[in-house]
């Protein structure tokens, strides 16, 4: 069993990794765990206002770069109530409610490793987390690793997580992953978790992981998906293809950590895709998983519906609880064919 509890410190190990429970929260939806000013608070969700971040196993960060980078978005998180109907456009040309979920392109827009280390981290010791790292090489990677030891002392954060799956920087990662391996795991003073996508090659990737001394996987990444305008044909992101999340991918995401578990991987899993009840995220830990972790289907709403936005904490709250109380499922055995 890779799911171990320290009753004292009501902790829970997997592998390297020490989270304060299983539940953590899902990269990029709530920022950097902290933000700069009150109109756009800690991420897109004015959910985690209600919602005390320190209380979750660990809160993973918006994917990081060695520079600042734009994306298909902004890197800005000081807006003014008057510029906020601008802001509700470009989010418009971002992210999109579809049937069952949610398709974005932000695009890896952040402020930089640099300055989140500066300005962010500081202010999230309180927090367990997880720094999402993401780069177009091998070098870059290697970069970052460096960056964040200098920074963070050993056992600070529950690890980094190398995000090298995004569908919306428009780069296909197998070009870089063994490279990534081979050259920044080595180098991280902290626990690294390989965030996988289900359309690339899991079960071949996981398997790499587990040779480079990755601790845990992260499963799964958005879906790539696309929809169009019915009266234009125009794609409705400015990067036309997007990552789909939400409750739509829930399936995917349950078919992904099942699979890895029937191929032998036993690397940790922290599970996400579509985890909105604890029914769901029983369900994940009957497949395989050893965490899960919350993500669009419960941190976004139409805008209208944030106004129910301390209703909806409440329901987080009620989540992160039950989890805490949950014993570790055993897994489901696949019979043999």
């Amino acid at each position: 069993m890779l799911h171990t509890r320290n009753q004292e410190r009501d902790e829970v190990r997997l592998g390297d990794i020490v989270l304060r429970n299983r539940l953590v929260t899902s990269s990029s939806l709530l920022g950097y765990g902290v933000a700069n000013a009150p109109l756009v608070p800690y991420g897109m969700s004015p959910v985690s206002l209600f919602v005390p971040l320190s209380e979750f196993g660990a809160v993973t960060t918006r994917t990081l770069t060695v520079e600042p980078r734009e994306g298909h978005f902004s890197t800005r998180d000081d807006y003014r109530l008057t510029e906020l109907p601008g802001l509700l456009r470009r989010y418009g040309r971002v992210l999109r409610g579809v049937d069952g979920g949610w398709i974005n392109a932000f695009g890896w827009c952040n402020v930089g490793i640099d300055a989140y280390l500066r300005d962010y981290h500081p202010r999230t010791r309180d927090q367990r987390t997880i720094i999402s790292l993401g780069g177009f090489s091998a070098a870059e990677f290697v970069t970052l690793v460096d960056r964040v030891n200098a920074a963070v002392p050993a056992g600070e954060i529950a690890a980094v997580e190398f995000n090298v799956s995004c569908h919306n920087v428009n780069f296909d990662f197998s070009t870089i992953l063994q490279d990534v391996l081979d050259e920044a795991v080595p180098r991280s003073n902290h626990p690294v978790i390989l965030k996988l996508s289900p359309d690339y090659d899991y079960l071949r990737n996981a398997r790499q992981a587990a040779r480079a001394g990755v601790s845990a996987l992260t499963a799964i990444n958005t879906v790539k998906a696309l929809r169009l305008d019915p009266r234009t044909g125009e794609p409705f992101l400015s990067n036309r293809y997007g990552g789909l999340s939400g409750r739509a991918i829930k399936p995917i995401g349950l078919r992904v950590v099942s699979e890895l578990r029937e191929s032998g991987v036993t690397l940790p899993i922290i599970a996400t895709g579509g985890i909105r009840t604890v029914a769901d995220c029983r369900e994940y830990f009957w497949a395989g998983a050893d965490a899960v972790s919350l993500g669009s289907a419960v941190w976004l709403a139409s805008y209208p519906g944030y106004a129910l936005a301390p209703l909806r904490a409440l329901h987080v709250r009620r989540v992160l609880r039950a989890v805490r109380r949950l014993s570790p499922q055993p897994r489901v055995s696949v019979p043999s064919h």
